[in-house]
């Protein structure tokens, strides 16, 4: 339904993921029954959650233990990892330095170069150590070291920019990178993203892509959305993409998964995703707050160091536990923080979803109040989900 805003514009309301509910159905089953598998190009994976390209999130050791887990790590090709042979240092100095000097230190220490050396050997590193090499830049960056990151042998390319579509126009000195070509050239998966309508995600699929990254600025650490304006709330995009997607598939007899990226912290907001129509999501500042990330208990966004507009900050998340607690449990927190698979795996149970592809299809209400009603003792003492 759209809304007038004034006599020459009209709006289509967009959701939140905290402005929505699951319903639960007829059924339940016991949550051992639930399976959480999902397919990501070639590569199967038990837990349906990506650690995000972002260099307080995920290094090579992090990656290899995320998918010892059961789950992905995407690393960064364009941040610290790639620019530094030694980068603790350097994530030393982003952990200590104060507020007002971030953004200055930040341009100061990503003006080092990329080395294409460091990226081969990062890519090796993760393989070597038994985990899946899944690597992350932006187009330009695609377009300079595809060739480097394909002969170092990755699983997994994502291409990532702030908006990425085929139809972007470049000046006449500059040639973009093409999207459908690069796919098809690539001997391995390309993800593309990020999107967050219809069109572009089928455009998207059209080109070649492995899946789809749907999310502009929710993330907690970015600021797109308030220098920018730009946006759609994630529960409305994933909802206009994964439609894209089944189209797509009805089409073709080609599945796409789509993955919600940005702006979840609990198990809810990974559950409310999926129902939604995500077949994945990606996150980024709860692995932040893993005692083995390499951020200190700092978070900040890929944007952060632009040299002309930065659109990012650095946010204290602290260290909640280990990786595993926070992947798998067993939680040691009260807030939906810890144990991301079994809030998920119980979330389906009692929808009484077998699989993702039946939570997907689990009922959706609007419940703007799902996260205050009754809950006057929780925010009064900061527990649980007043915290």
């Amino acid at each position: 339904m759209e809304i007038q805003i004034g006599r020459g514009k009209t709006a289509r309301r967009a959701y939140g993921i905290d402005e929505i509910a699951l319903v639960p159905g007829r059924g339940t089953l016991d949550p051992s029954l639930v399976d959480t598998k999902w397919r990501i190009g070639n590569i199967e994976r038990e837990i349906p959650i990506i650690a995000s390209a972002m260099d307080g999130v995920v290094d090579v050791r992090m990656a290899v233990l995320l998918s010892n887990l059961g789950a992905l790590g995407v690393l960064n090709l364009e941040g610290i990892q790639t620019r530094y042979a030694d980068p603790e240092p350097i994530l030393d100095k982003i952990a200590a330095v104060g507020k007002e000097e971030f953004v200055p230190l930040m341009q100061e220490l990503y003006a080092e170069p990329i080395k294409s050396e460091l990226i081969e050997q990062r890519i090796k590193e993760i393989k070597q150590r038994g985990g899946i090499a899944a690597v992350s830049a932006t187009p330009a960056g695609a377009s300079k070291y595809g060739s480097v990151v394909a002969k170092a042998g990755a699983d997994l390319f994502f291409v990532q920019a702030t908006v990425v579509s085929t139809a972007h126009l470049s000046p006449e000195s500059v040639v973009p990178l093409d999207l459908a070509q690069f796919c098809r050239e690539m001997p391995i998966p390309v993800v593309l993203g990020n999107c967050v309508t219809y069109e572009v995600t089928l455009n998207l699929m059209k080109a070649g892509a492995a899946a789809v990254l749907v999310g502009i600025g929710p993330g907690a650490a970015c600021t797109s959305r308030g220098v920018l304006g730009v946006g759609v709330p994630q529960a409305t995009a994933i909802a206009d993409c994964a439609a894209a997607r089944d189209d797509y598939y009805q089409e073709t007899g080609n599945y796409i998964p789509v993955i919600a990226d940005g702006g979840l912290i609990t198990g809810g907001d990974i559950c409310k995703c999926i129902a939604c129509g995500a077949d994945g999501v990606m996150i980024g500042s709860p692995f932040a707050r893993a005692a083995e990330a390499p951020g200190r208990g700092y978070h900040w966004g890929m944007a952060t160091p632009s040299p002309v507009l930065p659109r990012g900050t650095r946010i204290n998340v602290g260290t909640t536990g280990t990786l595993e607690q926070i992947l798998v449990g067993p939680a040691q927190l009260d807030d939906g923080t810890h144990n991301l698979l079994g809030a998920l795996k119980t979330s389906m149970s009692t929808l009484g979803a077998k699989n993702i592809k039946e939570m997907q299809q689990v009922e959706v209400v609007i419940a703007p109040s799902l996260l205050t009603e009754g809950k006057v003792y929780q925010k009064a003492q900061q527990l649980g989900m007043g915290k």
